[in-house]
């Protein structure tokens, strides 16, 4: 006869379940190694989360990563500035995509389209327009000392030159270039200072037309980082958000083209024709910026003007003066009417804000980037709180 007492020890050891205690832990073999499923005692409760010591420990490790994360984030902060820049122009271009795409077009030809046309656009002003703008800057630079000896017959100019020789210094500094170097830090800081300039721009076309030709994978990947039921209305969200941003983008571009157009135009009809295409260049360049870039501009072609003939700088007073009204009330709506909605109060807050930040740069973000959290705030927390 066999002895049961293995089968009853096996069938002991199939019926017990993993929490039910057993005699003593058991040994793997002979090495005396408690193996899964022994009793290693009972746990222990939780961490009180609101103790003292785990709240400062916790709370002070938080505050040393966030310190870290700061001070790694500005140390990049340069290179942040550029890949932001290149997502807002992405922004602005990604309207002509849809508007190829709606007419027939895959995305990926439109894309092309548009980066092709973008590029002949960029090279057409390279080649057509840059050295006009360098002849007439030059032509301008060279008249300078001539306007000034003209300012220097004023009484009240005269008597302050006399006493403090400003003109006189005004003219060293433009005629010797020590303006310029005192500026940017001799010939080497200027030849730094526009490789710089040259390198930014490159790096910010390459990273423009990689953010256009990827978006739809950029937008899908950040959406997936929300949870699945979330995921549809954050995506229409996010579609909005850049709708808005590249409608704002695209309308300033024309709205400066615009002025552009308007002030070549009347610069050749008032006898400014020498210097047209570099103020117009000036003034479509700074009518960019919120608020006050269309008045810089308009300043700056008037004193040249009142420099060259003082009825030619009192027609661009009432240019400017009539042209702005018509920007601000007919052209600017009407481009800007299906893109930002943003109240006057919040632009102007905005755009100060974003200049005191980032600089210029921060003043041309500032305007989509206050309409879309305007946007998030009505959709998510003012809805939420209507729900309530």
């Amino acid at each position: 006869m066999t002895d049961p007492a293995p089968e009853a020890e096996a069938a002991d050891h199939h019926d017990r379940t993993p929490d039910e205690p057993h005699d003593g832990p058991r040994d793997d073999g002979d090495s005396g190694i408690p193996t899964e499923g022994d009793d290693l005692g009972t746990p222990g409760p939780p961490l009180d989360h609101r103790a003292p010591f785990y709240v400062g420990f916790v709370g002070g490790l938080g505050a040393l990563v966030a310190i870290w994360v700061g001070l790694h984030v500005q140390a990049v902060g340069s290179t942040l500035m550029l890949v932001v820049v290149a997502l807002f122009l992405a922004a602005g271009l990604n309207p002509a995509v849809e508007f190829f795409q709606r007419h027939g077009m895959r995305r990926s030809v439109a894309v092309l389209t548009v980066i092709f046309l973008f590029l002949v656009a960029l090279a057409l002003f390279i080649v057509a327009i840059a050295p006009v703008i360098a002849d007439q800057v030059t032509a301008l630079s060279k008249n300078v000392p001539q306007w000034l000896d003209e300012v220097q017959h004023n009484r009240d100019i005269q008597r302050l030159d006399d006493q403090y020789d400003i003109i006189d210094k005004v003219k060293d500094y433009v005629a010797k270039g020590d303006l310029v170097g005192t500026v940017f830090g001799g010939a080497v800081g200027v030849g730094l200072a526009v490789l710089g300039a040259l390198l930014n721009g490159f790096i910010i076309i390459v990273l423009t037309l990689y953010f256009l030709s990827s978006l739809d994978k950029v937008k899908g990947a950040l959406v997936s980082l929300v949870p699945a039921s979330r995921r549809d209305r954050v995506s229409k969200i996010g579609d909005r958000v850049l709708h808005g941003v590249g409608g704002y983008v695209s309308g300033a571009f024309i709205v400066a083209v615009c002025a552009g157009i308007s002030s070549l135009v009347f610069l050749f009809v008032a006898g400014l024709g020498q210097y047209a295409v570099a103020l117009a260049f000036v003034v479509a360049l700074l009518d960019v910026i919120p608020m006050i870039g269309a008045t810089i501009g308009a300043v700056i072609v008037s004193l040249i003007a009142f420099a060259t003939d003082w009825k030619i700088g009192v027609a661009c007073v009432i240019f400017y003066v009539l042209y702005q009204q018509i920007e601000n009330y007919v052209i600017y709506p009407r481009v800007m009417s299906k893109s930002v909605d943003v109240p006057g109060a919040v632009t102007v807050i905005a755009a100060l804000v974003g200049a005191a930040l980032f600089g210029v740069v921060g003043a041309l973000m500032a305007i989509p980037t206050a309409a879309a959290l305007l946007m998030i705030v009505r959709e998510v927390w003012i809805r939420r709180q209507d729900e309530r």
